[in-house]
């Protein structure tokens, strides 16, 4: 093979990397634009005041605590009664153990 042959081949060679060359760089270049742009965020939304959900949690709140406080007063009631209960069985008991 001449050097004239072997020079035409190189620079043949030489062309096609130079043109993948170029090729490569435009590829990291578009890439480098995508990523360079951000996606937009979007605003989170606010969601509207809903009046009947709040209407039925201080609904069931306001249940709930009645629940409880008649609950609380009745089990006082029947701690009333059962110690006046006692007090008048210790009186009876107590007069009977005088009399034997």
């Amino acid at each position: 093979m001449s050097d004239l042959e072997k020079a035409a081949r190189d620079a043949v060679e030489a062309a096609d990397n130079v043109e993948m060359v170029r090729q490569i760089a435009a590829l990291l270049a578009a890439q480098q634009l995508l990523n360079a742009q951000q996606q937009p965020v979007p605003a989170p939304v606010r969601q509207e005041f809903n009046a009947t959900k709040w209407l039925v949690i201080g609904g069931v709140v306001v249940s709930v605590g009645l629940v409880g406080a008649v609950f609380a007063i009745a089990i006082t009631i029947g701690a009333v009664c059962a110690t006046a209960c006692l007090l008048v069985l210790r009186g009876l008991w107590a007069d009977y153990q005088k009399r034997r």
